[in-house]
């Protein structure tokens, strides 16, 4: 299954997730890439949308390559399987973790005006992204999303890598439209995949003008 761009990807998602008889659904849409799909996901719902910040703690010397992440109400760091092979007390990859916290603040409070997070416990949280790879950073936002104690909670990707796809089914209810046997990376599968801006996340969640 490929995408034409986020927003037919949105669009496909959410006839699904609506499939799922939510109860007073909140949409979590996750910076950047995953706030254009929530954005149709709320739409569809007729729910609130928000954003839920975790950033991706990347390698010492290759920043891509993701060993563990963190999110927005948590104090955890969840470490990929992979993460075994580095020294994680050590100084290198703690500097890139406390970077990760000062950026994850950043987003927080750019996205949100100083705002709070909006109460998930009266709701059934639907927390959007563009995909899955590793799944490490779905996974410490879904943890972080637990500890505040959602009435349901709903992980929604387009596509996701099947073995994260199937860890993550233990954080919640995972709604994927497709699980490609052979799995490289997220924007292999659409045909647009733009960077999506600080500004374009902002007009999103204003809503229509």
């Amino acid at each position: 299954m490929r995408f034409r761009d986020r927003g037919d990807a949105g669009r496909r998602l959410a006839a699904v997730v609506a499939n799922r008889q939510l109860v007073s659904p909140l949409v979590l849409a996750m910076p950047r890439g995953g706030v254009p799909i929530g954005a149709e996901v709320a739409k569809f719902l007729g729910a609130p949308l928000d954003v839920f910040v975790a950033r991706k703690v990347g390698a010492p010397g290759h920043p891509e390559f993701g060993i563990g992440a963190i999110a927005e109400g948590s104090d955890e760091v969840v470490w990929a399987e992979q993460a075994s092979a580095f020294d994680l007390d050590g100084p290198r990859v703690r500097e890139i973790v406390d970077r990760e916290w000062v950026e994850l603040a950043r987003r927080v409070d750019r996205y949100r005006s100083g705002g709070v997070l909006s109460d998930v416990t009266v709701a059934d949280v639907v927390l959007v992204d563009d995909g899955v790879a590793t799944g490490v950073t779905a996974e410490a936002s879904l943890r972080a999303l637990a500890r505040l104690q959602p009435r349901r909670l709903v992980l929604a990707v387009p596509v996701g890598a099947r073995g994260a796809v199937d860890r993550l089914a233990a954080w919640a209810d995972v709604v994927c439209l497709s699980t490609p046997r052979s799995f490289r990376a997220v924007g292999l599968h659409y045909d647009r995949f733009d960077q999506v801006t600080d500004a374009e996340v902002l007009e999103l969640l204003a809503g229509p003008s």
